[in-house]
């Protein structure tokens, strides 16, 4: 599938039949490889001069825009797709593949009237796809939010002893707590054991001899016992954060731990839930904003059409993709067809030799109407 189109408009001299015939043979004699299409532009309202004026200057922007919100939504996509394993499906317009819909494009006439001005058209994709863009916001950061939280429980069960969750490394038994005897936990640098070992015993009165024993190591750190009188207790920890250890505040519940158990198991689920449901979302919207831009992308053309070309509307619209290589040669057969004796006015200075620069020095100026549609 080509992921980047162009869609012209050529002026009619006589019948748009006999200029499509002239570019189908051109294009299949000279660049056979560049898939052409026939675009299907209805016969829009023209309204005033000026209101055209007006809205051509907002079309490249308002494109800008919705192609903009496209690109962002197959982005989140993608995303969810990786995340879940799911295999990619194909983007599509109810049902129908993207690059089919540009390339065989009709106006959905019931959604957007022909009648209606132009510019009301134009305010309605915006809004619409506007609208969109703010939902797609709102879903994603609640799914991000409670992917933040599973990301914070994570941490906690899986990063260093300074941080992580010590419920699942410490069993009753390793606790002592009497009316007079309390258990801290420590959490020594992996490189300082024997320097705790050392010195544990020292570092307030009433600690209890030997009473150190080591639960678990990791990486960076080891957790350790030890037991000492509960009155002298924040003398220790104040003693112990002078020397480099961590004492960690730790309280064994079985009501607590069960809780925090059943939260990770529901936020597990929410994020499974939000994950199929935005992915789902995004699907459905994908389609929406691509037909919206598509309608779009008709109103652009039209528009610059007449301005380029005069009244009554007389051109002939079509889709081409062309290779990178043939690009040069398709701009060619396009140009020899416009039949203008001007055409060195849209060329660059580098196309004429450093004569006269294209229109407002556009260097992708054309004596045609032209414009890229890039699909990712």
């Amino acid at each position: 599938m080509a992921t980047r189109y162009w869609v012209v408009s050529l002026p009619v001299q006589n019948s748009a039949t006999s200029l499509w015939n002239r570019l189908q043979e051109q294009i299949s004699k000279h660049s056979f490889d560049t898939p052409l299409y026939r675009f299907n532009v209805p016969n829009l309202r023209v309204g005033t001069l000026d209101s055209l004026l007006s809205l051509s200057d907002d079309l490249q922007k308002s494109n800008s825009f919705v192609e903009g919100v496209s690109h962002k939504i197959r982005r989140q996509i993608e995303e969810l797709e990786r995340v879940s394993g799911v295999e990619s499906n194909a983007l599509s317009v109810d049902g129908v593949p993207v690059d089919s819909y540009l390339t065989r494009f009709v106006w959905d006439e019931a959604k957007y009237p022909t009648m209606s001005p132009l510019r009301e058209i134009v305010d309605s994709i915006h809004s619409q796809v506007s609208k969109i863009e703010d939902d797609l916001k709102v879903r994603v950061a609640e799914y991000n939010n409670v992917r933040s939280q599973l990301n914070a429980i994570n941490r906690k069960q899986s990063g260093s002893l300074a941080v992580r969750d010590l419920s699942n490394l410490v069993k009753p038994e390793d606790i002592i707590t009497s009316e007079h005897l309390v258990t801290l936990l420590a959490v020594v640098p992996k490189y300082s054991q024997k320097d705790w070992l050392a010195s544990y015993e020292t570092l307030t009165s009433y600690v209890v001899p030997r009473s150190s024993k080591k639960l678990f190591e990791d990486n960076e750190y080891a957790l350790y016992t030890v037991t000492l009188f509960g009155r002298v207790a924040d003398n220790f920890r104040t003693a112990a954060r002078e020397k480099g250890f961590q004492i960690r505040d730790f309280e064994h519940s079985p009501e607590a731990q069960e809780s925090r158990k059943q939260e990770l198991e529901k936020l597990i689920e929410d994020q499974g839930s939000l994950r199929s449901s935005l992915l789902q979302w995004c699907y459905n919207s994908y389609g929406e904003v691509f037909s919206a831009w598509m309608h779009f992308c008709a109103v652009r053309v039209f528009t610059e059409s007449i301005l380029r070309y005069g009244l009554p509307p007389s051109f002939l619209a079509c889709v081409l993709a062309p290779s990178v290589k043939s690009e040069k040669k398709v701009r060619s057969i396009l140009e020899g067809l416009c039949d203008t004796a001007n055409s060195t006015y849209w060329k660059t200075e580098d196309e004429v030799g450093g004569g006269v620069a294209g229109l407002a020095g556009d260097a992708d100026s054309h004596p045609y109407v032209s414009f890229t549609i890039n699909l990712v």
